[in-house]
């Protein structure tokens, strides 16, 4: 039973794509975040526009 099959090239590509996902899953996350940030201050004006819509709408202006 040899338990060090693994070559420390191989160990240390293994390592290099972790931190890679890592760092990738890091700044995808950074992004939804600024993008969620944006959909919380749009949040309200989107509800206002929707509640215009509606009253357009029934006025049959639309």
């Amino acid at each position: 039973m040899n338990r060090a099959a693994i070559d420390v090239e191989d160990l240390l590509k293994l390592v290099l794509l972790l931190i890679i996902v890592w760092l990738v899953l890091e700044i995808v996350g950074e992004l939804f975040g600024v993008l969620f940030g944006l959909l919380n201050f749009a949040g309200p004006v989107i509800g206002l526009l929707i509640a215009v819509l509606i009253v357009l709408w029934l006025l049959d202006w639309v």
